[in-house]
């Protein structure tokens, strides 16, 4: 039987933020494919919300191209696996663990992204969500893969946004500082952001009720997406929410 909503496939979202967003999906209604690596913990995320998982690095095209055919017809892509930047001074990384970082949060969001969109063009319906970071514009940051990998992620998904403008819409937030298994070796007495924040957002997002802030910058945590929605005109005139050179 078909869903109420349709089928969201949720990247990297055998635990975390990932997990959070399938179970939100699901009490929403959607029918949600559980994507990630770790056979064990995305069967587990599928067996609890009654959704389907599948196997996947996002970083391998043609495995990105057999889970989106295994998914059938995606309404709602949730591109949010990611990994963080490997420890120590940048150059004494090995340039391939730190270019691995970059071809799953960047590649992968590519690789997702171009792998659905004819799909939604054809059925003309279809929504994606981009998991990006304020790591892309914070100042402070001590490493570079992961900074420079979410801000690719931002400002791909603004310029995939206007360029399907009108067809597909295209978001990309932030979830906050998150406590996951990414971020769990950093201390309690920092500004922890509350795990439900995000998947409430996307939720929204999936909802076709923000569509007229496509392209623009959202934070789970400090941005009221229903008083973004009511001033989305202004947002639009005013180019706010948007990361920009400011002179």
């Amino acid at each position: 039987m078909p869903s109420e909503r349709g089928t969201a496939l949720v990247t990297g979202g055998g635990r975390g933020i990932g997990a959070g967003i399938a179970r939100e999906l699901a009490d929403d209604g959607w029918s949600v494919v559980v994507a990630a690596r770790s056979r064990d913990e995305i069967d587990a995320v599928a067996d609890e919300i009654g959704g389907r998982a599948i196997e996947l690095d996002v970083s391998d095209r043609e495995a990105v191209e057999r889970a989106v055919a295994e998914a059938g017809d995606v309404e709602l892509l949730v591109a949010n696996a990611g990994v963080p930047g490997p420890d120590g001074a940048t150059w004494e990384i090995d340039p391939a663990d730190w270019w691995h970082v970059h071809e799953i949060n960047v590649l992968g969001v590519h690789l997702c992204c171009r792998t659905v969109i004819p799909g939604m063009l054809e059925r003309g319906n279809g929504r994606i969500v981009i998991t990006a970071s304020g790591a892309a514009y914070l100042p402070g940051s001590s490493s570079t893969a992961y900074p420079a990998s979410k801000a690719a992620v931002a400002r791909y998904g603004e310029t995939l946004a206007n360029e399907l403008r009108g067809r597909i819409p295209v978001f990309f937030f932030s979830p906050g500082l998150v406590k996951t298994a990414m971020t769990g070796h950093a201390g309690d007495d920092l500004p922890w952001t509350p795990p439900e924040l995000a998947p409430r957002l996307v939720r929204v997002l999936a909802s076709g009720r923000a569509d007229a802030l496509a392209g623009r910058y959202i934070h789970a945590e400090h941005d009221d997406i229903d008083d973004l929605i009511a001033r989305a005109d202004e947002i639009e005139t005013n180019d706010l929410n948007a990361i920009r050179l400011q002179r």
